[in-house]
């Protein structure tokens, strides 16, 4: 009988910014995460249906007719047990939905990595 992969948590890192959206990316796989990496909302949303991440990592600012913001509501929406993360180096536009952290630009890794680990 063959030995099973552990199942490792799935993220979800939204940023139209391609070497930013690279570098989020890096730091989750180094911890262990499935990465899926989208470069706007919309994008992600698919994602979220299809592969029911643990965790969101979202920039405020993004190409397509949904922010960071909205993201996260309609992820919370559909999953209340993903952790939300949204960065951004520009105040909140509004508030976010219950439980989702806020970090501003530029991202301390280690406090990043220490939201996304719990």
């Amino acid at each position: 009988m063959g030995q099973s992969k552990p199942i490792r948590p799935i993220a979800i890192v939204v940023e139209d910014d391609d070497i930013q959206r690279e570098m989020l990316a890096l730091m989750l796989e180094e911890r262990n995460f499935d990465v899926l990496q989208c470069e706007d909302a919309e994008t992600a949303t698919l994602a979220l249906k299809m592969r029911h991440p643990s965790l969101i990592i979202t920039d405020i600012n993004l190409v397509g007719k949904m922010d960071g913001v909205d993201l996260a509501y309609y992820a919370q929406q559909q999953s209340s047990n993903v952790r939300i993360i949204v960065i951004s180096g520009h105040p909140l536009p509004r508030p976010l939905p219950p439980g989702a952290k806020f970090f501003t630009k530029p991202v301390y890794p280690a406090a990043l990595l220490g939201e996304a680990a719990q």
